[in-house]
């Protein structure tokens, strides 16, 4: 029995090695994606609040076929949308101002809907979750440190750091989209992901254009 263990473990930690470096793959080509078509482009994009209530689909009710490139978007964006929730729920018991918060709700929402399909996902192609991102600094993902941070700052600084962090998830989350949808082999997964695009696009588009919100920085 130990044997049987040690030798599923040592599986495990094999698997996880080779999704890391297809993780890697999917975020190169998702960044070159992105510098070609406009890293976070955000114009024209629908409201929010419309897009948001679009992102949930039904469970898949039949096996689905992952490819590397579909199982590293999956592993890499439950953590993403994680992490970002997990900031949500910091900001329910700080000052906000009330244009992100109502934004926040509307991305709560979405990002707990997003986990559940991907999770779907996962089940119907019988891939087990791996974390194996735990204490890696990946680009737009919410860390312990910058929830650490976020916590020592003055309510006067919350919202525009808040809105900062969220921001530059939201926009990974396009980038990332985008590489799946080129280079992903699931149709259902890459359904998915176009939907999540359009929402992170919407979501964007309401982040930077809200009342008193600071210009977004150039190529961001």
């Amino acid at each position: 029995m130990d044997e049987q263990i040690t030798v599923q473990r040592r599986g495990l930690r094999v698997r996880a090695g080779r999704l890391v470096g297809v993780v890697a793959t999917l975020v190169a080509t998702a960044v070159a994606v992105g510098l070609t078509q406009g890293w976070g482009r955000t114009d024209q994009a629908p409201a929010a609040s419309s897009v948001a209530r679009s992102t949930a689909a039904a469970a898949p009710t039949a096996p689905v076929v992952l490819n590397g490139t579909d199982d590293a978007f999956i592993q890499l964006l439950i953590p993403m949308n994680e992490g970002a929730l997990a900031l949500i729920d910091q900001l329910d018991t700080r000052p906000t101002d009330p244009s992100l918060r109502a934004l926040l709700g509307e991305v709560r929402k979405a990002h707990q809907a997003e986990l559940r399909d991907l999770r779907g996902l996962l089940a119907a192609g019988n891939v087990p979750e791996l974390n194996i991102h735990e204490g890696h600094q990946m680009p737009g993902m919410v860390t312990q440190a910058s929830l650490a941070e976020l916590r020592a700052a003055s309510d006067a600084e919350v919202s525009s750091r808040a809105a900062g962090l969220i921001r530059a998830h939201l926009a990974q989350t396009v980038v990332l989209c985008r590489g799946e949808q080129t280079a992903g082999g699931s149709p259902e997964l890459r359904a998915l992901a176009g939907r999540i695009q359009q929402a992170r696009a919407a979501e964007l588009n309401t982040l930077d254009n809200r009342p008193g919100a600071p210009p977004a920085a150039p190529g961001g």
